[in-house]
């Protein structure tokens, strides 16, 4: 056995500790499934992905062994998920505030559409409100 192989083996972790972390990994996949029948507006994406990040990280300290390995690592993996919030947090400011900027008119583009007609069997022409279609 060479140094560095027995170097890797001090961490053994016990069976219990594997055993909780794949429980809590199953508990909050359970608590993600119950929360998606939740409505919070706009912070449906950030909770989400808050439970996501949770699980993840459980996932990379102690199924990857990045808690008991080199800190390096850790700190590598630290500034990657960091960088990842940014993009989505800036591509979350652009998609949620984005018919701020363009204004979209609503309505049809062609109004005697047969889409639109209050009856899709009557072809006389009548033309449904269009103001019920909206953004």
């Amino acid at each position: 056995m060479t140094a560095e192989s027995a170097e890797h083996t001090k961490h053994i972790l016990p069976l219990r500790l594997y055993l909780a972390v794949g429980g809590a990994l199953i508990v909050l996949t359970a608590v993600t499934v119950a929360v998606s029948f939740l409505h919070f507006g706009g912070w449906n994406v950030v909770v989400a992905l808050s439970i996501a990040a949770i699980k993840a990280t459980l996932v990379a300290m102690f199924f990857m062994h990045l808690k008991y390995d080199n800190k390096l690592y850790l700190f590598i993996f630290i500034v990657a998920v960091l960088f990842l919030a940014v993009f989505i947090v800036f591509t979350m400011f652009d998609t949620m505030t984005r018919d701020q900027i363009y204004d979209v008119k609503a309505g049809p583009i062609t109004p005697d559409a047969t889409i639109y007609q209050s009856n899709p069997a009557d072809t006389s022409g009548t033309v449904a409100d269009s103001t019920s279609v909206h953004r």
